[in-house]
């Protein structure tokens, strides 16, 4: 086999991502699908769900609220059923959290944050693992964290901490999965083009009392390629750590960022 080669996953992959009806996720699934992997997403929104089925009649979806650990393994036993097993988990589901300062921050939506962001990591490993050590097909779990997994994020607190767990979830579980032959890695993706960053952009600017095009500029001043990331650069780098190319590549967590220098 040429290197180069190795740089595509296997076809026929047996893939899970959560939260990928839209965005990162979404571009993920698409990307998987060329490749000729079969996917299962699941997101909460059941038009999203609907819409993402229409566009790629091949892909497998359902409805789940992941910080509900019932509706997960509801999602993950129809997953079983349809794919037939599973070689690659990607943990992918996520909400921005409220902005603003600390003593502003309600419990319910810090609450809401770290059981979205991340008990819905756990409640998706739970039942991911006991496939994985199934499957000799270069099995490997993906969690989805931020560049917040790496740097503080004033006014983000709530978000921040659930990204920097993340991290610490993934490092563990790549000593613990390590001897069943399972990697464990973590994106961490900067500052990505697209709605929800837009959202996010315009609450901090609110927080700090800027306008929205300002507020961008010193987004995009802080990145030393000076430029925002595409959800099609994060889907790549999952397809990276998914192949042969990657097989000894674990407990790592790497940025696609454009090196943003700090937020």
């Amino acid at each position: 086999m040429k290197t180069v080669d190795l740089l595509t996953p296997n076809a026929g992959l047996r893939v899970f991502i959560s939260g990928a009806a839209t965005g990162i996720g979404a571009a993920i699934a698409e990307a998987f699908l060329e490749t000729g992997a079969v996917v299962y997403v699941c997101d909460i929104n059941p038009a999203a769900v609907d819409e993402m089925k229409k566009k790629n009649p091949a892909i497998h979806a359902g409805v789940a609220d992941v910080g509900k650990w019932e509706d997960v393994d509801a999602v993950m036993q129809d997953a079983r059923d349809k794919l037939g097993g599973l070689d690659l988990l990607i943990n992918n589901a996520g909400i921005a959290g409220p902005t603003g300062a600390v003593e502003d921050i309600t419990p319910d939506a810090w609450d809401k944050t770290i059981t979205t962001n991340l008990n819905s990591q756990f409640y998706f490993l739970r039942r991911a693992v006991p496939l994985l050590k199934q499957t000799s097909d270069n099995p490997s779990i993906i969690t989805i964290s931020s560049v917040a997994g790496r740097l503080g994020y004033q006014f983000r607190t709530p978000y921040a901490s659930t990204k920097w767990a993340i991290v610490g979830l993934m490092k563990s579980l790549a000593i613990e999965l390590g001897p069943d032959n399972i990697r464990v890695n973590a994106i961490l993706p900067g500052v990505v083009e697209g709605e929800r960053m837009d959202k996010v952009i315009a609450a901090r600017a609110e927080a700090l009392g800027l306008t929205f095009d300002a507020m961008r500029e010193d987004y995009v001043k802080k990145i030393s390629l000076r430029r925002l990331v595409t959800t099609q650069d994060v889907a790549a780098m999952a397809l990276f750590l998914s192949s042969p190319a990657a097989r000894n590549i674990s407990g790592q967590a790497i940025s696609v960022d454009g090196n943003l220098e700090y937020l």
